[in-house]
Parts: C-alpha cells; structure tokens; sequence
C-alpha cells in the first residue's frame, strides 16, 4: 500500500518498550510481595474484622489495598513494631509502586510528543548525511558499504514504502522513513534538501527517474547516484540529475562473464566487493605525511593509487599527471580492510 505521508521511525533503544513495562510490572508485583511477606510475619500485630490476620491471602490482600492507596481500614496495623514497619517499609513501597505505575501511564502518552521532539531534535542536529531511496538488496549494499568505510549509520535515512525494510534499516542504526518518495512532501521530511548525498535504488527505473529528478531540485549541490535496471535508462538518470548511474543487471552481468573468462580477475573484483574482507576500495584526502610522496611511493607502503583528484579534476594512475602529492589532493587506493 503506497504511502502518502512520510513517518519517521528511529532505531530501537536497547530497551524496548515491551521490555520497558515488563520491568516495571515486575517491581510493582516486587513491591507486593515484599510488603505482603513483611505483614504475614508480623501478622500478630494485625488486626482484621474478626480479630485475626493468619493467612497468605490476607497478607496479600493488605498489601495490594495498601500499595494501591485504597485503604479500606479494615486490616490495621495494631503493634508498635507494624507500625514502624509501616513508616519505615511499606510507605517507600507505596511511594514506589505508585511511580511506577504512574510513570508507566505517562510515557504511553507522551510517546507521540517524545517522538516529535526527538524528531525536531534530530533535525536540528543532522547534517552532511546520506539519505538512501528504496531499501531493497541494493539500497541496504549501499548503506551497509557506508557503515563499513566508518560512515556513522544515524546519518544515514532511509526512505520506503515497505515497513519490514524500514524496520530492517533502522536495526541496522539508520534513521527510517515509511513512505512513498516519489512525493516531494516525503523527501522534504527525509532531509532530503540538505543531504549530502542522494542514493536512489528503488526497483523500477520510471520510479527512479522521478525521485532523481525531484531530488536534484531540492539538493542541487548533493551528489546523487542512482541504480539503472535497464541500460537505455542510463541517459534519463544522468539527464535528470543523477552524478553518477549504476547498470545493476549489466554490471552483474559482466561481472558473472568475467568470473568465468578470467576466474582470477573475477576474485579480485569480487573481493573488492566484499564488505567483510579483503581488499576495499576507499577515498581520502591525502594525509600531512603523504605531501611530497609520489603515487608509487604510497603505493609501496601497502595503498595502490588508482586516481588523483586535483582541483577537481581526476588523474588516473596510467595518465602520469601527478609526480608527488600536495595539500588538499584527494586520492581514490585499493587497501587492505585490516590496514589502518
């Protein structure tokens, strides 16, 4: 079912909110069975209609009217020794139980105003962050290829009609928004005009096209890549926006077609691939200690250098347009996932 407004939903604290009344169910019941243990071993300091507190039940039955500040009056405590345990024991009891219960009714109303708030709050606070379009096979690569280069994942919103996919993201850290993003009312609450970066991977090239389009308008300086089922859809995304355009079948298809003509290129490419280990493919802006080294230098102590970005402009690693590193240089190695 299509979406027409967008719904934020946050990644689950580490206490849910099932867990969260569990707990306290659990110290109100505590409360009850404490205050009814303490009255059935003094019970003789109890007395009841009939004279007599003797049993578990009537213990029980004090306690909870107690507690619950119903005080029927018909069990009283008679003993100095009841009494004392009254003022000392059972009234913090009382106060406890009753916070308990009462907080219990106050978080279940507030919930919708928390939200809120935590929603403004985040907005506030959230800047240069990704947001990712349909949370399929693709669009969770994406992120996850994020998280693994050290992207925090709250930065990262998602944005899908599917609520298992959106339950999926936010379980991974990212920041989930139910809805359909083909309307600009559901990116503009995805913070889509102040992204960073724009990943569209939604499963339909047409849907695609659209989202590329309105989101290129709202964040005309972000960076969009986008998935192309179909290679002649290629030109409409860049057309409409997209920085960079991903063939999905084509490039699986090569890739399948290179595993098998070249088995050991097919590995490597694999390999980089591979978000767990290996070899992976990283962009940084070159570090003071790599100013005045040469590309082979680097490359030599464990990072291949493939291209150079310099004022804009790339120099791939076979043009020889780059002799030695400076300041503000940005540089696209192949490293080992374990070097640091």
């Amino acid at each position: 079912m299509t979406q027409n407004v967008g719904r934020i939903i946050f990644p689950e604290r580490d206490r849910g909110p099932v867990r969260a009344i569990s707990i306290r169910i659990a110290i109100a019941l505590l409360c009850v069975v404490v205050t009814a243990t303490v009255v059935y071993i003094e019970r003789d300091g109890y007395r009841d209609v009939e004279d007599t507190v003797d049993t578990w039940l009537d213990a029980f039955y004090y306690a909870t009217v107690t507690l619950s500040t119903t005080g029927y009056g018909d069990i009283t405590p008679l003993s100095d020794s009841a009494r004392l345990t009254n003022i000392l024991l059972i009234t913090p009891l009382r106060f406890l139980f009753l916070i308990v219960l009462v907080g219990t009714t106050i978080e279940v109303l507030t919930e919708r105003s928390r939200q809120q708030f935590r929603y403004h709050r985040w907005k506030a606070r959230v800047k240069k962050h990704t947001v990712v379009i349909g949370f399929g096979t693709k669009g969770r690569s994406a992120a996850q290829a994020l998280i693994d280069q050290g992207y925090p994942a709250d930065h990262i919103i998602v944005v899908d009609t599917n609520g298992g996919n959106v339950k999926t993201a936010t379980a991974m850290g990212c920041i989930g928004v139910l809805g359909d993003a083909r309307r600009e009312e559901v990116l503009r609450q995805a913070a889509v005009p102040g992204a960073q970066r724009v990943v569209v991977a939604a499963d339909r090239d047409d849907t695609n096209v659209l989202v590329t389009l309105t989101a290129r308008r709202l964040a005309p300086h972000a960076t969009i890549a986008a998935a192309a089922r179909e290679e002649q859809n290629i030109g409409v995304l860049r057309q409409g926006g997209a920085d960079v355009v991903i063939p999905t079948a084509e490039s699986a298809g090569r890739l399948l077609g290179l595993s098998i003509a070249a088995p050991n290129a097919g590995e490597l490419i694999e390999d980089l691939l591979e978000p767990v280990a290996g070899l992976q493919i990283t962009e940084r802006v070159v570090r003071p200690e790599d100013v005045g080294l040469s590309p082979a230098r680097l490359t030599a102590q464990g990072e291949i250098v493939l291209t150079v970005i310099r004022n804009g402009v790339s120099h791939r690693f076979d043009s020889g347009g780059v002799k030695v590193f400076q300041p503000g240089d940005v540089i696209v190695v192949i490293s080992s996932k374990d070097q640091k």
